[in-house]
């Protein structure tokens, strides 16, 4: 037996005038779209590259989930991990309540109900919008895919393991190691 379920769709002004919450819930091609909480694995894959990352880049703005990204009138993303540079003129906060605009760098970390999800919408999305960065992380396999935005196009920088090293150019160049990032 299939289970009924009502499709809700929306713009951002009336997405982003809903209650406060800490569930993971975002508006992507004007349909609402929530998931579960993600499993243990994300959750540490999550904490460990916020940490690891915040402390190569001290600078600028790190979020995690549930923050709200208003991209365009009919999308209002909630990345895994994302960073805005102090120099972004592109991306702000507003009423201290989400950020309007394509931050430098965004990390989505892959699980079973959002992985199509992270590789074609949002990542058509995120390169339309100009997000100049955009890592996709397996928790599972232990790897990172790098794309960096280049004329208008997001193109594969990196696909790398434990063991492996790579260098993101918006972050300034700094070479990252992929053990450091997943492992802690």
């Amino acid at each position: 037996m299939m289970a009924d379920f009502t499709l809700t769709r929306m713009a951002a002004a009336e997405f982003l005038e809903l209650p406060e919450s800490n569930k993971i819930i975002e508006l992507i091609n004007g349909e609402v779209i929530m998931a579960p909480s993600p499993v243990d694995r994300h959750q540490e894959a999550l904490g460990n590259l916020h940490f690891s990352l915040r402390q190569r880049q001290p600078s600028g703005k790190w979020r995690t989930a549930p923050a709200d990204v208003y991209i365009d009138e009919l999308n209002v993303v909630q990345p895994d991990l994302f960073w805005i540079s102090d120099d972004n003129p592109n991306c702000h906060l507003v009423d201290g309540r989400y950020w309007h605009g394509a931050p430098d760098l965004i990390i989505e970390i892959l699980s079973p109900g959002t992985t199509r999800q992270d590789r074609d919408s949002k990542y058509r999305l995120y390169e339309k919008s100009g997000v100049r960065e955009y890592w996709i992380v397996d928790a599972e396999e232990l790897y990172i895919e790098v794309y960096h935005l280049h004329d208008g196009k997001f193109e594969r920088q990196a696909v790398v393991g434990l063991g492996e090293q790579f260098e993101s150019a918006v972050l300034n160049g700094i070479t990252l190691s992929v053990d450091a990032l997943l492992k802690g």
